[in-house]
């Protein structure tokens, strides 16, 4: 049995701000003074450099990172999951679903001096789809978009190929942000060096393996509706370095050589917090799926549902999280993170420790122990290969599938972990050359489910990249996350998305961990620091340094 997860985002930022021990910088920084205009700041990223930084192209959280601050999306999110406007006024679905209409804002310029209007939008959308951008997160998010008509300069209607009632959410991410055409239609290696969006900073330089500078957008005026501060940026300049060792980063955010760090380990914060000093943390939950092992049941060793459950029932999970996250993360049983609606618990014994159940459920699957361990099957032995992106996974998640690996090995699995670089992870996954693997996927929307588990994902996006890596085709799950995603009723939507998710736990196809985090360290001399609410990125248009 399931348990139906209704809490709104309001409730869980609010959680989110008690887990912090504070409010968010922007609140807490109200009382410290004017807002000053002008100096530099450095932000320190453990998430991998990009390899192009228009985010059209294959769709990561790094290409995120550094594009949220250049293009702008159409929408934007609240902390209650409200759509709201952004470079669109408004957007209106179809009675049949066939057709949205977007009222586009007016007066906006991209920074090169082409006009923001309803042809860019077309000339983006059609550059999502054309395959030779390679796009994933982006292409896969309008894949049920036929054609966009320019009615007028400012208004764009989208004709669909069958509905998507989720289509205004996926135009919030920044992997759909708007590009000025004129730039679009500039090489690709080009615009992969500086792309030309309508943002609140524009590219200066990038200096590869080293650092991204970017200067303040005199002329910005499109601020989204959820900004407190509506005009051009405060800071003069923009640094993002990139850091990928953890204590490296976390050194020289205490020695002041950067402003503000990502990826903090647990460790960090838990100190932070206890010492009520110059370094404060801002913890959000990344909207979309929630942290988790997916199982490749096109393989030889999950291809069975014996085996599968066994790999469940094998790791302690929840003391895991508790000890290696030190109260900044707790263990989820739902494959939705908790920033997202519509996410269902399973605590009635489907992921629970129990070495025992899991040893009888490998003899059942007649998988012998064998003198060294690991058991073996018809001369095989029970293998599974992990590759770990050592971009994605912070080292305490890295502990994490230690531990895992260890505790499966007491029941008999030979579990293997294979530390890669992100385009050495991304290889693997698109090749298939895994039997489990952690694969964040982020939307603000539990249409998410349908990218990562509707059999449509298991063939590869033009990038090469496969988003369902359970290699699952069940035709009664495709039709319920179809459904749910054509659906306006959000009742309806609820238990549509119910079944599905119980579908995915009966199957044992995938072994939720914790909600997908970001995890901010930074100096109090930043002010006005917040997480943007659409996979809580940080949001630098508002801040302001001493």
């Amino acid at each position: 049995m399931f348990t139906l997860r209704r809490t709104s985002i309001a409730a869980i930022a609010a959680a989110s701000a008690v887990l912090a021990g504070c409010g968010t910088a922007a609140e807490e920084d109200g009382a410290s003074g004017e807002p000053v205009e002008g100096g530099n700041l450095t932000f320190a990223t453990g998430d991998a450099e990009p390899t192009c930084l228009d985010p059209h192209v294959g769709g990561n959280m790094p290409q995120k990172i550094a594009g949220i601050h250049v293009v702008e999306s159409l929408f934007t999110m609240t902390q209650d999951g409200e759509v709201e406007p952004w470079l669109a006024e408004s957007g209106e679905m179809s009675d049949d679903g066939m057709a949205w209409t977007f009222t586009l804002k007016e007066g906006v310029e991209f920074t090169d001096g082409t006009p923001f209007d309803a042809e860019a939008v077309k000339a983006n959308i059609e550059h999502l789809q054309d395959p030779a951008t390679e796009s994933s997160t982006g292409y896969l998010a309008v894949e049920h978009v036929d054609e966009v008509e320019a009615v007028d300069a400012h208004t764009a209607v989208f004709h669909m190929s069958e509905p998507d009632a989720a289509l205004k959410e996926s135009l919030a991410q920044t992997w759909l942000g708007i590009q000025s055409p004129a730039a679009l239609e500039r090489s690709r290696e080009e615009n992969c060096e500086a792309p030309v969006g309508t943002g609140p900073f524009v590219v200066e330089e990038w200096n590869r393996q080293h650092s991204i500078t970017y200067s303040r957008n005199e002329g910005y005026t499109s601020a989204p509706a959820t900004a407190e501060h509506e005009g051009p940026a405060l800071l003069d300049t923009l640094t993002i370095r990139f850091m990928p060792d953890a204590a490296s980063r976390y050194a020289a955010l205490q020695a002041g050589e950067v402003d503000v760090i990502d990826s903090a380990q647990p460790d960090t914060i838990a100190q932070a917090r206890r010492a009520d000093g110059p370094i404060q943390d801002l913890v959000g939950v990344r909207s979309g799926a929630a942290t988790r092992l997916e199982l490749n049941t096109g393989g030889e060793t999950f291809s069975d549902p014996l085996v599968r459950r066994a790999f469940m029932h094998a790791s302690d999970i929840e003391t895991g999280v508790d000890t290696l996250f030190f109260g900044t993360a707790e263990r989820t049983t739902s494959l939705l993170a908790s920033s997202t609606p519509h996410g269902t618990t399973h605590d009635d014994g489907a992921y629970d420790y129990d070495p025992q159940l899991a040893s009888d459920l490998l003899d059942e699957a007649g998988w012998e122990m064998g003198s060294d361990g690991v058991r073996t099957k018809d001369g095989k032995r029970l293998t599974v290969r992990i590759p770990v992106s050592t971009h994605q996974s912070i080292p305490a998640e890295q502990s994490l599938l230690e531990q895992i690996q260890s505790q499966a090995a007491d029941v008999g699995f030979d579990v293997t972990l294979d530390p890669m670089d992100l385009s050495s992870w991304y290889a693997a996954a698109g090749a298939w050359e895994f039997d489990a693997i952690t694969a964040p996927y982020g939307k603000s929307s539990p249409d998410v489910l349908r990218i990562i588990f509707h059999s449509d994902g298991i063939e590869p996006a033009p990038s090469g990249y496969h988003a369902n890596n359970i290699n699952v085709r069940d035709e009664e799950l495709d039709s319920l996350l179809e459904r749910a995603n054509q659906t306006t009723d959000e009742d309806e939507r609820a238990e549509l998305y119910a079944e599905a998710q119980q579908i995915i736990v009966d199957g044992a196809y995938v072994m939720p961990l914790y909600d997908w985090q970001t995890r901010i360290l930074h100096r109090d001399s930043v002010n006005g620091l917040r997480l943007e609410t659409n996979l809580s990125a940080p949001w630098f248009h508002e801040v302001w340094v001493d």
